[in-house]
């Protein structure tokens, strides 16, 4: 993909990434495009280098595009590609730019860029039925919000941002009958995903893992079963339900609170509408609790059918941020 051909503003040079030696400045320019937007987020270099190491549909040095300026990274975009469970191919993308070059134009040339690199991704794949970009935009980034638009993006799904704000007072909803929860064993781990998996197949959204998302799975830092609330149908030795919880030390730092997050919730279709959700997400409340955390949050899709905005807020939980997915349709030229 040629750089120089998408018309920076003067002064700014497209160009791909480099190496781990980007890390650094790429993650200042991050760090700063999330305070400006007052998303929350926060990367560090480390967690930065074993993301990049861990990446299953993306080549850095072929799918980053960094606008630099005078050696400083001013804003970089990232795409990756992956496939609907009904077939839609969707052409991802993140993108970041520091607050004090904004406004100059940069933004459009990376966002031409990464456009017309998802191009060829698409024409990669010519035996699929329907191709569109896709942005997951978070409450307050305003300025990107705008760009999307502009290029022709409309929003196709909101989601919401929940948080309890403390464990006090974390309400009693029973296992139903027939249920157990049992600590997780290495030997369980593959049922634990191809049960989230099925339970999520008719999702919207939804896309298929791999075998290297599974495998990437184990060794990623949301990795933490020891947390983890799995509920085991008794009779038939299936996995019913589940709650992956996870504990984010680095993003309880930057933002000084100490959250748990509970997620990765999902229910098989046979245990549905009994309140197997509701028992697992108490429990999970009170292992962070347990592990010293004060608050939790999670994200729902406002959309979801199963009702599970009501069963987050009948735990305690507010929303407080709408996030929204863009979408545009790809048409091959």
């Amino acid at each position: 993909m040629p750089y120089r051909s998408f018309s920076p503003p003067s002064g700014i040079h497209l160009r791909p990434f480099a190496g781990p030696q980007d890390f650094a400045a790429m993650v200042d320019c991050a760090n700063a495009s999330f305070a400006e937007d007052q998303t929350s987020w926060f990367r560090t270099v480390e967690e930065m280098a074993r993301n990049y190491a861990a990446f299953v549909d993306c080549v850095p040095e072929r799918d980053v595009c960094i606008a630099e300026a005078g050696g400083e990274i001013a804003g970089y975009v990232r795409c990756w590609p992956y496939v609907q469970a009904d077939g839609l191919h969707l052409y991802a993308q993140f993108g970041v730019m520091a607050p004090q070059w904004r406004r100059r134009g940069i933004g459009r040339a990376l966002h031409a860029w990464m456009e017309a690199r998802q191009q060829e991704m698409a024409r990669a794949q010519p035996q699929a039925r329907a191709h569109a970009h896709q942005a997951f935009v978070t409450q307050g980034e305003t300025a990107r919000a705008a760009l999307l638009e502009k290029a022709g993006y409309r929003a196709e799904r909101h989601f919401f941002s929940m948080v309890r704000q403390n464990l006090d007072g974390i309400p009693d909803f029973p296992l139903p009958a027939g249920l157990e929860v049992r600590p997780v064993e290495p030997t369980h781990h593959r049922a634990i995903w191809d049960a989230h998996q099925q339970a999520f197949r008719t999702h919207w959204g939804f896309a298929p893992g791999t075998e290297a998302d599974y495998l990437a799975w184990l060794f990623s830092p949301v990795f933490q079963p020891a947390l983890w609330q799995v509920a085991w149908d008794v009779d038939s030795g299936r996995i019913a339900g589940q709650v992956r919880t996870y504990i984010d030390a680095t993003w309880n730092r930057a933002n000084g609170v100490q959250r748990g997050w509970t997620e990765f919730i999902s229910v098989g279709e046979p245990w549905r509408r009994r309140g197997l959700a509701r028992a697992l997400i108490v429990r999970s409340l009170r292992a962070q609790q347990a592990a010293g955390m004060t608050q939790s949050g999670l994200a729902v899709d406002t959309q979801n059918r199963d009702g599970a905005l009501r069963v987050y807020e009948s735990c305690g939980f507010v929303g407080a941020k709408r996030d929204c997915v863009y979408r545009k349709p790809l048409l091959l030229a």
